[in-house]
């Protein structure tokens, strides 16, 4: 037994948003929210299902713990701050127990040569 519809490759529909008229074949169904309705819309009308739509149906799983975690031995090392003024390092006198100072400024002078002309 064949197909009880007819092809439809000359039919001429409407589009049931804008109303104009367009091939059959030319129309796409509508979709919102993956749902597939009867509407059928010309390429102008017609809206891909946007991805906000889909907010909960996609399971998101975004853990923030970590499983077994062990204690940060660098702990100390990553919190030894430097920092000082005047003009580097050791701020003032009861500053120095708290943050030690291992700043050393270095510097050097070049030579300025004029050209003659």
């Amino acid at each position: 037994m064949g197909n009880r519809f007819a092809s439809g490759k000359f039919a001429i529909s409407m589009c049931d948003r804008c109303g104009a008229q367009y091939k059959l074949k030319e129309l796409k169904k509508e979709v919102k929210k993956q749902k597939t309705y009867s509407l059928l819309v010309c390429h102008q009308c017609w809206d891909p299902d946007h991805p906000q739509l889909m907010l909960g149906t996609i399971p998101v799983d975004d853990p923030q713990a970590v499983r077994e975690p062990r204690n940060d031995t660098s702990y100390a090392e990553s919190r030894d701050i430097q920092w000082g003024w005047a003009p580097v390092g050791g701020g003032s006198a009861y500053a120095s127990p708290l943050t030690p100072n291992n700043l050393v400024a270095t510097t050097s002078v070049g030579v300025v040569t004029i050209a003659a002309t």
